[in-house]
């Protein structure tokens, strides 16, 4: 009868200790009613009145979701969302909430799960579908706005909502698609137009400063021509000049100047002509006109 006692007694001392896991609370309720809670480690509660209740994780946690969502121009977009949230604090009120607030951790998912599923489909039945891929940012946004008093009333905060995938239904990706490519052809197409332009200008202009260039060198050529011919001149008057002064000195005919300039320019003629055929009086009359005619043209010049 005493070994059965002192089992008894050992049992009853055994069962007076609990040992709750880190990162996790106990919430303790005397005959249903909520009594305190414990913290991680041992604890030391009284056999048969008290009872854990409840124990609850104060980690994170992490669920993925998927649904469908309508624009206000009736395009169905899909999502695939992970939503990470965790228990607000380890006060006390916040911890029965946790405990009571709903029947059972399946009925507190369905809660979060609709609510969240609510909020972003509010916000994208008041969008058109292309505007819903570039607004990722504003819709977390917007629903972690919407959902943040409520989920502290049941004693969680959400810490993170990533929208990992939005697709449409495959005759708007298609067509997307085909917008893009039409876009990228007329943007193409534009860019070679451009790239067109600017090569005709730029080959117009090239073409313009050659012609200048052209022109300018013409122009320097012509007026360096002129003043060669007009050096030449003056350089045959002064020679013609310096030569009469000489034979008029030596007191001969001026005439026979004229006479071996003659000759001298058929000799060049004769040597240099390339084909041309030269008629020449060589006669002792022709001799003679040439030379009245060359003494009419000096007394003409002089």
């Amino acid at each position: 009868m005493s070994w059965i006692l002192i089992v008894g007694l050992g049992f009853l001392v055994v069962t007076c200790f609990v040992t709750v896991q880190q990162g996790t609370m106990a919430v303790v309720t005397v005959f249903g009613k909520y009594r305190r809670m414990m913290q991680a480690g041992l604890n030391f509660r009284i056999p048969v009145i008290e009872s854990i209740f409840r124990v609850i994780s104060v980690q994170h946690r992490s669920v993925e979701l998927e649904f469908q969502a309508i624009t206000v121009d009736q395009a169905n977009v899909y999502f695939k969302t992970m939503l990470l949230y965790a228990v607000l604090n380890q006060e006390e009120e916040t911890v029965k909430n946790v405990a009571f607030k709903f029947m059972d951790e399946r009925s507190f998912m369905q809660a979060l799960v609709r609510t969240i599923e609510g909020s972003i489909r509010g916000y994208v039945a008041t969008k058109r579908q292309s505007e819903v891929l570039g607004l990722r940012r504003e819709i977390v946004q917007e629903v972690k706005g919407q959902i943040d008093s409520t989920l502290e009333g049941w004693g969680y905060h959400l810490i993170d909502l990533q929208l990992n995938d939005i697709t449409f239904d495959q005759a708007i990706i298609d067509s997307m698609a085909k917008v893009v490519a039409s876009n990228n052809l007329k943007a193409a197409a534009e860019n070679e137009g451009q790239a067109l332009l600017i090569t005709k200008t730029k080959s117009a202009e090239a073409e313009g400063n050659a012609i200048r260039i052209a022109a300018e060198a013409e122009r320097q050529a012509a007026q360096l021509r002129g003043q060669g011919v007009a050096l030449f001149r003056q350089e045959v008057a002064k020679g013609m000049s310096e030569a009469a002064r000489s034979m008029s000195s030596a007191q001969l005919d001026s005439s026979l100047l004229l006479f071996a300039m003659w000759t001298e320019t058929l000799k060049s003629v004769a040597e240099q002509g390339k084909g041309n055929m030269l008629f020449l009086d060589g006669s002792t009359d022709g001799m003679q006109r040439t030379m009245h005619q060359l003494m009419g043209i000096s007394k003409g010049i002089d």
